[in-house]
């Protein structure tokens, strides 16, 4: 059971009284003392019940000159954390989502038909330009290759044979011991054979040719992909028959895929409002520095430099196409994935700065508490400019050096008196680390 907040028992102990009793003689010394404490009980509840509704503490109640006991009936300082304004470089990014795209993405197809003796490079590795990728059985074609270079042989001798009998042809008719007509003959014969061996050694060099196609060798320096068939496998031109990531036996595919990584370029879109000053740029031949964070935006992958603009705004979203490039020496950007883009415009120099925490927005507009000599806070409107790395600009309304409240604005007003209990360092110490994810391009003053 609880205990009751008082002892009432000191009622039924109490005697009755009668009609010709005095209750200040007849009432024991024991019930006076607890009527005495059971005042000062009442009185205390009663003085603590005023200080709860008048918002002040019960101890607090009991010090001389009211709230905070300072003798002048004011709050006491409100503690906040604060940091002093200051100039520094702000570069002005835009901001956007980007898509990994390689510098050119090839399909290794088979140029001749054969059986495919063997593959001869490790799946997802680089690869060189003219690197031996598969090999196809070369002894039909070298058989071909074999056949042309004796035809051309046979014709070489019926035409050596041929212009000999028209040296002699000749000799007789200028003693005219042949006719004029088996002269013109024989000369027609040699021009036939002459026709004939140019026509057998092209087709040697079509079967030497052929040949080389045996030996299926990468056109462009990149990244391999997964093996796609297996040595073993009859091929054509049109592909390979039976291929190991395909469910059909009769799906054709290519021996290899290289996409050329190194470079590598990243296509991204800005609204068409932010693209005027970076086409000014981008045709006057300026480089603008370009960076590439990952999905989180917590890690830098790369860095480059735009490179190109499309011609025209998609109509659809009000965008421009733009093109950066990245050299990519430590595979950190892959094909088809997805970056936030940042594009470099240019820098503000000499830039007032706060961080961003002591930057509010309410009925008056834009505002901050900037602390006095006297540590009170007066509220000033200002006008903001570039925001990166929790660190805000401020076009107007505030000079550097003057401290601003970072935490604890919501429990301020003009005029409050305040402490600092701790000083708010102005940011991170990568400035170029983007604050929040931004997909959309950010606006620049």
């Amino acid at each position: 059971m609880c205990k009751p907040l008082f002892d009432l028992s000191f009622f039924r102990d109490t005697p009755p009284m009668t009609p010709h009793s005095n209750p200040a003689t007849n009432r024991p010394p024991s019930a006076t003392r607890r009527w005495l404490w059971g005042g000062v009980a009442v009185a205390l509840l009663a003085a603590g019940g005023l200080a709860v509704l008048s918002g002040e503490h019960p101890a607090q109640a009991q010090m001389p000159g009211g709230k905070g006991g300072n003798g002048k009936g004011q709050m006491p300082p409100q503690p906040v954390t604060a940091a002093a304004a200051k100039t520094q470089a702000v570069p002005v990014w835009l901001t956007a989502l980007g898509t990994v795209t390689p510098r050119s993405y090839v399909n290794v197809m088979p140029r001749v038909a054969g059986l495919l003796q063997s593959v001869d490079y490790k799946q997802g590795q680089m690869v060189k330009a003219g690197q031996l990728l598969a090999q196809i059985d070369p002894r039909p074609f070298r058989i071909a290759e074999e056949q042309a270079a004796a035809q051309v042989e046979q014709t070489q001798a019926q035409l050596s044979g041929a212009q000999g009998d028209l040296v002699r042809y000749e000799t007789l008719l200028q003693q005219d011991s042949i006719s004029a007509q088996q002269v013109s003959d024989q000369r027609t014969t040699v021009a036939q054979l002459k026709a004939t061996l140019d026509a057998n050694k092209a087709a040697l060099d079509n079967a030497k040719l052929q040949l080389s196609w045996t030996r299926i060798t990468a056109p462009v320096a990149g990244l391999v992909g997964l093996r796609p068939v297996d040595a073993g496998n009859m091929v054509t031109t049109s592909g390979a028959v039976g291929s190991n990531t395909s469910t059909s036996t009769n799906s054709a595919s290519p021996i290899a895929t290289i996409a050329q990584v190194q470079p590598v370029d990243v296509t991204f879109a800005l609204p068409q409002q932010n693209i005027g000053e970076v086409v000014q740029q981008l045709m006057a031949g300026k480089s603008l520095q370009t960076q590439a964070w990952d999905a989180r935006n917590t890690q830098l992958l790369e860095t480059g430099k735009l490179v190109a603009a499309d011609n025209q705004i998609n109509a659809a979203t009000g965008t421009l196409n733009l093109r950066a490039e990245f050299t990519n020496k430590a595979l950190t950007l892959f094909p088809n994935q997805f970056v936030n883009v940042r594009l470099l415009v240019r820098t503000i120099p000499g830039a007032v700065v706060v961080p961003t925490t002591a930057v509010a927005v309410g009925a008056p507009g834009t505002y901050v508490y900037v602390i006095g000599a006297d540590n009170k806070v007066t509220m000033r409107v200002v006008k903001t400019g570039v925001a990166f790395d929790n660190l805000t600009q401020i076009v107007s309304g505030l000079n550097a050096g003057e401290r601003v409240v970072t935490d604890g604005l919501d429990r301020l007003r003009d005029g409050r008196e305040v402490k600092v209990v701790q000083a708010a360092g102005g940011g991170g110490k990568d400035a170029t680390r983007p604050h929040a994810r931004k997909p959309a391009a950010s606006a620049a003053p």
